[in-house]
């Protein structure tokens, strides 16, 4: 899959990897001095020619027929993904702490809880008796567990959990990590390569993650993982699309709820209702952290003709598809589903192969939406001051 590592590669040996942001071309001589160069500047032909290639490749269309049937074996497609590559295809996001800050040790969630008790807010009600949401496999495009080893069976008792999810009643004192002080849920987990990092990381003890994904395979895959600790983790299968498929969490729960190379795998329909769903689950002054495709990134150029199903979205030839955002697309997404924007930002970067002296474009846009406190005045809570050192916007 020609997107299928939008990381960027390890630093040479012996060269110390700097972190995103500080890496400016100044001089076009030195482009093959590093992998990758942030906040890289179009020109106008540039830009022109993108756009050219996507008018030029989003015609024909995908016969109707041929549509169905990505959105109905959606599943079917992800799991034979998993089984042919199992955990040995993507690459751990060594990105994910510096850009998230939020999912570290003793991140500024503390400050935040310390401003929501000093300005009681943390009197809301953290659950109500049920709550809906959707879990669409992910578009797992950037990480791998290649050095994580197996347990040799599934716990029995997580499995007949799992299987019982969709009828079960959830209440705000009897689900998996209802004693966590900290909870994050990652939608589209693939085989863990943002869990295990989180969990290997975090040693935070009231610290609780759930993660799901649209396909089987990969959860199977997560919990047989060596690194996988039930006492501190939760992995269900899940559809993030299904309105009426359930989360193990009661609304209003959630400190974190983190969408990576996701959202572009679902119908662009059905996005609204599928973020408006998680919404629900993120606790006053929680934060929803999103890292997805940008419109005119690589991976959209290259498609060939008769690839596209809709305007921005593709198929690829495994059968797995993919959507190019704009950020105005995005804000309206979070916003419509009564979120705050903190951040929304383009990352654009030019990726290196120095072996093959080859230049790669790459855009994605990176996301922070809160969710508002309870009305009435105050001060804003502390948020993370750290922004995408890499801002260059469309």
């Amino acid at each position: 899959m020609a997107d299928s590592h939008p990381e960027c590669a390890p630093a040479a040996v012996g060269e110390k990897r700097q972190q995103f942001g500080s890496r400016f071309l100044s001089d076009p001589a030195r482009v093959f001095h590093h992998n990758a160069w942030d906040n890289v500047e179009w020109s106008e032909e540039q830009a022109a020619a993108a756009e050219r290639k996507v008018q030029e490749n989003s015609t024909p269309r995908v016969c109707q027929e041929k549509q169905v049937d990505y959105e109905v074996n959606a599943h079917k497609y992800w799991n034979e993904f998993y089984k042919i590559h199992e955990n040995g295809f993507f690459k751990d996001r060594h990105w994910l702490f510096t850009e998230f800050p939020e999912l570290a040790p003793n991140p500024n969630h503390n400050d935040l809880n310390d401003w929501l008790s000093e300005n009681k807010r943390s009197e809301v009600p953290e659950g109500r008796s049920k709550e809906e949401g959707p879990g669409l496999k992910t578009e797992q495009h950037t990480c791998s567990s290649d050095n994580l080893g197996h347990k040799t069976q599934m716990p029995p008792l997580e499995e007949d959990v799992t299987r019982k999810l969709s009828h079960l009643e959830i209440h705000a004192d009897e689900f998996p990590g209802s004693s966590a002080t900290y909870r994050i849920l990652e939608v589209g987990c693939g085989v863990g390569n943002t869990v295990f990092p989180i969990l290997q990381t975090n040693n935070d003890p009231g610290l609780f993650v759930y993660c799901c994904d649209f396909s089987s395979t990969a959860i199977e895959l997560v919990r047989t993982n060596s690194a996988y600790d039930p006492r501190r983790c939760f992995a269900f299968v899940h559809d993030l699309c299904d309105e009426d498929a359930t989360y193990p969490v009661p609304g209003g729960s959630l400190d974190v709820i983190i969408l990576i190379f996701v959202l572009s795998a679902v119908v662009p329909d059905k996005m609204q209702k599928a973020i408006s769903r998680l919404s629900r689950l993120l606790k006053p002054g929680g934060m929803m952290l999103l890292r997805d495709y940008g419109r005119y990134d690589m991976a959209q150029l290259r498609f060939k003709k008769g690839q596209c199903l809709s305007e921005s979205f593709y198929v690829r030839g495994d059968g797995t598809r993919v959507y190019f955002f704009t950020q105005e697309e995005l804000d309206t997404l979070f916003t419509t589903a009564g979120l705050e924007k903190v951040q929304n930002l383009v990352d654009r970067r030019l990726q290196v192969n120095r072996g093959k002296q080859l230049t790669m474009y790459r855009v994605w846009i990176q996301c922070k939406y809160r969710k508002p406190l309870v009305s009435g005045a105050g001060p804003e809570p502390p948020v993370p001051d750290r922004i995408l050192s890499s801002s260059a916007v469309f």
